[in-house]
Order: structure tokens, then C-alpha cells, then sequence
């Protein structure tokens, strides 16, 4: 079956898109009590269910695994989402959205420094000049240059570059499974193996009150159908028909999103140097894309 691949295109965009409203649900969450723990606890969990439930009716085959690659299902779920959501949506209430977006786009910086190390890698002239730019423009963003001062903690820099370190792991860890299974499969069992991980140590029953609250299941549902399944969705069925160096650069749309809904909605401001920042994040993104693009193509959870 073949698609015209503006509509391709468009089902790239619009599943970063909502990738970029992750930061929305995850803040207004965030005023009823939840602490980053429970909302990750609150998104893997439930889109775990909705996607058996979608499994078990339209593709019972996906469900199939074999007992000896449970490891790698438990690394992803565990490392790469839940650990990577937990440091992202710290950094969201330590700083803000736009600053947390930034930290999780340096993911392919770290991604090739883990290639070179442990899978010898070539650090190619463009991949360097990626890293240069990567760390430049970060440090515009949280303002370190070029006045040489933070306007972050330490904890929540830390906090941030063990996010983007945690995404760029999912690619790494999802290498081997991806030749064996569907990523409906790969998706599915890592987010229940991270929600199975969570659940006992969220204490997310604390706040049986909360689940009263109608607007507090809008910013759920939001998170999970919106923001992860749906998302997960267009994104992977635009990819199959496009190429995948074409889908990252496309899918950086959500940088636009979440600092569109940090500057409107939460009243986030921005000056001229991080704006600068984000510009090199933009570059570094495209050299990233293009010096990886004969690389197997594995879907990165956001």
C-alpha cells in the first residue's frame, strides 16, 4: 500500500507535534499534587493498557515474544522511558518546558559518543562539529554563555543531561530487538516493564481524591492517548513511507511545539541568546540526522 507522502509528512509532524505537548498535561498534573515520579508512573501505565487492548484486538501476533530478550524489554522500559521521562519531567518543574526540551535534544550527542565507545563507531567531522554545536547552544540556552553564570542549578543541568543521556539509550539498547520485532512490540513491553518497575514505588494511591477530579483525567488522557499513543502512531506509520533522516529532522517540529506552549501558556520568556541556543540545536540536529542516516532506523519513545 503506498501513501502520498505530503500525507506521510504530515502524520510525521503532527505525531512530534503532540510529542510537544507532553510538557502541557505534564505541568497541569503537576498542580494537582502529582509529583514527576507518579506522572511517569501515570503515562507508562496507562499507555501500556491502551496499546494491549489495541494489540489484542487488531494484532494479537505482535504480543508474541521469546522469554530470552525479556533483558532487553526491561533495560528499555526501566532506563530508556522510565528514567529518561522522570529526569525530563524534573527538569520541566525545576526550570521550565523550553529548557527541558533542550536538555533531551542533546540525546544524539550522547548517542555517538556510546556508539564510538562500545560499538567502534566512526566519530566522523560531521558528528564532531554536531557535538560542538550541541554543547554551544545548550550553553546558550540555560545562559551560560556569554556571561559565564548559570541560570540553572547544578542538579537540574545534572538532572538534564542525564535525560538526554537516558533517551539517547533507547536507540542503543533497541538496536538488537528491532531486528525481531514489530515497534508496536518493542513499545508495548518496554512500557510495561517501566510501569511495572514504577507502580510500587509511586505511592500513585495517595491520591485516589485526585482521580475524582475530571480535569485531572483531561491532562491523563491527554498525556496517554495524546501525547504518547497517538503520537507514537502517526509518527511510525508516517516513517514507514518516508525516510527516516527526513522523519528526525521533520519530527524537531516538537522543539517549536513545547517552547510555543512554555512562551503561551505558562508565560515562559525566552531572550536573544537562548533563542541563539536553540538555532545550534537546530544545526546540530541535521548534521546528527545526516552523518547517521545509513544507520538502521530504531524509534526513540519521547
Amino acid at each position: 500500500m503506498r501513501m502520498n507522502h505530503v500525507i506521510a509528512y504530515g502524520m510525521v509532524i503532527l505525531g512530534a507535534g503532540f510529542w510537544g505537548l507532553t510538557g502541557l498535561f505534564v505541568q497541569n498534573l503537576y498542580a494537582y499534587g502529582f509529583t514527576p515520579w507518579q506522572v511517569v508512573t501515570l503515562r507508562l501505565t496507562f499507555s501500556s493498557l491502551i496499546l494491549l487492548i489495541m494489540l489484542a484486538i487488531v494484532a494479537r501476533n505482535h504480543l508474541k515474544i521469546r522469554l530470552k530478550d525479556l533483558p532487553y524489554f526491561i533495560a528499555l522500559g526501566v532506563l530508556s522511558i522510565a528514567f529518561f521521562n522522570w529526569f525530563y519531567f524534573q527538569v520541566m518543574d525545576l526550570a521550565s518546558l523550553s529548557v527541558a526540551v533542550i536538555f533531551v535534544y542533546t540525546s544524539p550527542v550522547f548517542a555517538a559518543i556510546i556508539a564510538k565507545i562500545f560499538f567502534n563507531e566512526a566519530l566522523t567531522l560531521p558528528k564532531i562539529i554536531a557535538i560542538i554545536l550541541t554543547i554551544t547552544g545548550s550553553a546558550f540556552a540555560i545562559e551560560f554563555l556569554p556571561i559565564g553564570e548559570f541560570s540553572l542549578t547544578i542538579q537540574t543541568i545534572i538532572y538534564g543531561l542525564l535525560a538526554g543521556f537516558f533517551c539517547s539509550t533507547y536507540s542503543l539498547v533497541g538496536k538488537n530487538v528491532s531486528r525481531w520485532y514489530h515497534p508496536f512490540t518493542i513499545t508495548f513491553y518496554a512500557l510495561l516493564c517501566g510501569a511495572i518497575f514504577l507502580i510500587p514505588t509511586s505511592g500513585i494511591w495517595e491520591h485516589h481524591q485526585a482521580f475524582m477530579n475530571g480535569e485531572v483525567w483531561i491532562n491523563i488522557l491527554g498525556i496517554v492517548i495524546v501525547s504518547t499513543v497517538a503520537a507514537y502512531l502517526l509518527y511510525t506509520i508516517g516513517l514507514s513511507y518516508i525516510e527516516s533522516s527526513k522523519a528526525t529532522i521533520l519530527s524537531s517540529i516538537e522543539i517549536v511545539i513545547a517552547v510555543l506552549v512554555g512562551v503561551s501558556v505558562f508565560g515562559e520568556v525566552l531572550t536573544g541568546w537562548q533563542l541563539l541556543g536553540f538555532m545550534f540545536l537546530f544545526v546540530s540536529l541535521f548534521l546528527t540526522v545526516f552523518s547517521f542516516k545509513s544507520r538502521r532506523k530504531v524509534q526513540v519513545f519521547k
